[in-house]
């Protein structure tokens, strides 16, 4: 029986992450990097599959669990008949190999604990090696190589292809387990202090949670977002994942299953946006940089997503052997939609380097060079059907979205023409697109009957990502077009109190079998255009409620299933922690963030 996605939590180095259970169980775990073969994949599958439990033994799920206030370190504590336990985890900034560190530490009385470590490299499809070393418990297989060890030393044995150790802890007594990854044929990478770590990685967490502007209400709930996004960062390219895992599904028990370890530039805006006006202006950068390093190219060939460094191919392939997060298979690696066309990408990639200029990120000597090139190939191109922001697999349309975001690309370009006039650019030919897009998705994308914008040229379907029109000023809020679209999403996309992103019952479009959750980040979307339509209770009363959906340490999904009443898709969701921050910001005001 699979626990809820929201009952993990996640730690990480900013290179990669695990999901720790309420049981004290770590059931998934990419190393060395965030796309990396996973070494525990019962998240996927079973114990089989890979997992580090440490726990009184014999106990279930934990008594209750915190992270410590504004860091990534997790406290999971047990009360037993015999006495209470915590178990503390982290993984420490890495000099060089990543570490897991597990602290178990006695609260009060006596409390036996044990744990229970199967390694399963290359998403549990590996049994390595293992023998002793040092005081080490050590695997090898192939690449891969991680060695194990306790301060104090406390024994261990194997059995039936697993490690286990078993030790009683007494109030103030404290055991350190230390997991260290380095490629096997290197040698081990120098011995971390399991304590000093955890003092600095809390010290260091909350310096960086105290450098955050925005001091308005629900700010736990931003500062936790904000971390989680920090926690989905790629530390040595700035690159941000949309998620730390693969394949939970959107539906459960259904084909909805995707790779989301890769950075989509469809985030880009909003990502910059939460970044600069929260205080983060060097995370900011780092991300602007990746940008400008992945979308540099023939701009014909811009992706709608890249790798960690922005690597460009990630064919997509399947797990066959696990079966799947609540038996939701296929499980795949990988992510096909990577060779779509999404115009709206040009948007985006436009939009966030206006914003980063205007935010005043030092510019780079080739950043105007590249946007004047993606106009140029944008002005002949932009015409042709996608396949759309939410990387539908049931053929190309002329999608709104992307339309709207064809527009935000003209129109970022004469704006900063305007604004920098020391550039260089076809001023009147991106005017002269500009106000063509504008007039063609007026026309075409919007049914006067029905007072809405709809999906694509033509169609009767809506889609949630057209809540975006007033905020990125294609139309203004109080347009009666912007107004009656609101309302038709809000009527016929509402799902539960919430919103999804479009109908997945519309024959042709979607391409897939089975339905989803609702959207978590368009929920966000609707409560911003509430807002800006002049609705601000009902607007903050959805925000109330979209907040109420984190798990107990804080953390959403991709989706929530308002039947089930559970969390679905990839998790954490970088772009449901993006639009809480956003979200909070429209509604509680610019002057609550500095």
């Amino acid at each position: 029986m699979n626990a809820r996605i929201e009952d993990y939590a996640v730690i990480g180095d900013e290179q990669t992450a695990a999901l720790v259970g309420r049981d004290g169980s770590i059931d998934w775990l990419c190393l060395p990097r965030f796309d990396s073969g996973a070494c525990f994949a019962k998240l996927l599958g079973d114990e089989d599959h890979g997992y580090w439990r440490i726990a009184p033994k014999g106990a279930g799920a934990c008594t209750r669990r915190a992270y410590r206030t504004d860091t990534l370190v997790l406290d999971t504590e047990w009360k037993t008949d015999e006495g209470t336990v915590r178990v503390t985890d982290l993984m420490p900034q890495r000099d060089r190999a990543p570490d897991v560190v597990r602290i178990v530490e006695g609260v009060s009385g006596h409390v036996t604990v044990r744990s229970t470590l199967r390694l399963r490299f290359d998403y549990g499809s590996i049994v390595p090696w293992m023998r002793r070393s040092d005081g080490h418990r050590v695997a090898v297989a192939g690449p891969d190589s991680v060695w194990l060890r306790t301060e104090p030393h406390v024994d261990m044995w194997g059995e039936d292809f697993g490690t286990h150790s078993e030790f009683t802890v007494r109030k103030g007594q404290r055991v350190a387990f230390v997991l260290t990854w380095h490629p096997s044929h290197e040698p081990r990478p120098p011995l971390v202090d399991p304590y000093k770590a955890l003092n600095a990685s809390v010290k260091d967490w909350r310096r960086w949670a105290s450098r955050c502007r925005y001091d308005g209400p629900y700010r736990d709930a931003v500062v936790r977002s904000l971390i989680t996004l920090k926690a989905l960062t790629y530390a040595p390219t700035g690159g941000i994942v949309a998620a730390a895992t693969t394949s939970l599904p959107e539906e459960l028990g259904g084909v909805r299953n995707w790779d989301y370890r890769y950075c989509w530039l469809r985030d880009s805006t909003l990502t910059l946006g939460a970044l600069l006006h929260a205080g983060y202006h060097k995370e900011a950068e780092a991300w602007r940089d990746w940008l400008l390093r992945a979308v540099a190219g023939d701009p014909a060939d811009l992706q709608i997503m890249y790798g960690l460094g922005g690597e460009r191919r990630l064919p997509e392939w399947e797990l066959s052997w696990l079966p799947g997060f609540a038996d939701s298979a296929p499980v795949r690696v990988g992510n096909g939609a990577v060779g779509q066309l999404q115009l709206d990408v040009y948007g985006e990639v436009m939009d966030s380097l206006y914003l980063a200029r205007g935010a005043g990120l030092p510019t780079r000597p080739h950043m105007w060079a590249i946007q004047r090139s993606l106009m140029t190939f944008l002005q002949s191109s932009w015409q042709q059907p996608d396949e759309g922001l939410w990387e539908v697999r049931g053929g190309r349309r002329q999608f709104v979205h992307s339309k709207v975001m064809v527009w935000v690309a003209a129109d970022r370009a004469v704006r900063t023409l305007e604004k920098y006039p020391e550039l260089e650019g076809d001023a009147d030919g991106w005017r002269a697109m500009r106000d063509e897009v504008h007039r063609e998705v007026c026309e075409r994308g919007y049914d006067a009957r029905r007072k809405t914008f709809t999906q694509y040229y033509g169609s009767r379907e809506l889609d949630a990502a057209l809540l975006l029109i007033p905020r990125v000023g294609f139309l203004p809020p109080d347009d009666p077009r912007v107004i009656g679209t609101v309302d038709a999403i809000r009527e016929d996309l509402g799902h539960g109190g919430f919103v999804r992103r479009y109908d997945t019952d519309a024959i042709g479009v979607d391409g897939m079998p089975g339905g989803e959750g609702a959207f978590l980040a368009c929920s966000f979307w609707l409560a911003d255009a509430l807002h800006l339509t002049g609705r601000e209770d009902e607007a903050r009363e959805l925000f109330d409620r979209l907040v109420g959906l984190t798990s107990d340490v804080g953390l959403l999904a991709e989706e929530y299933d308002p039947g089930q009443g559970r969390q679905v898709g990839n998790f954490p969701q970088a772009f449901s922690h993006i639009a809480l921050v956003n979200t909070a910001l429209t509604l509680f005001g610019e002057d609550e963030a500095g």
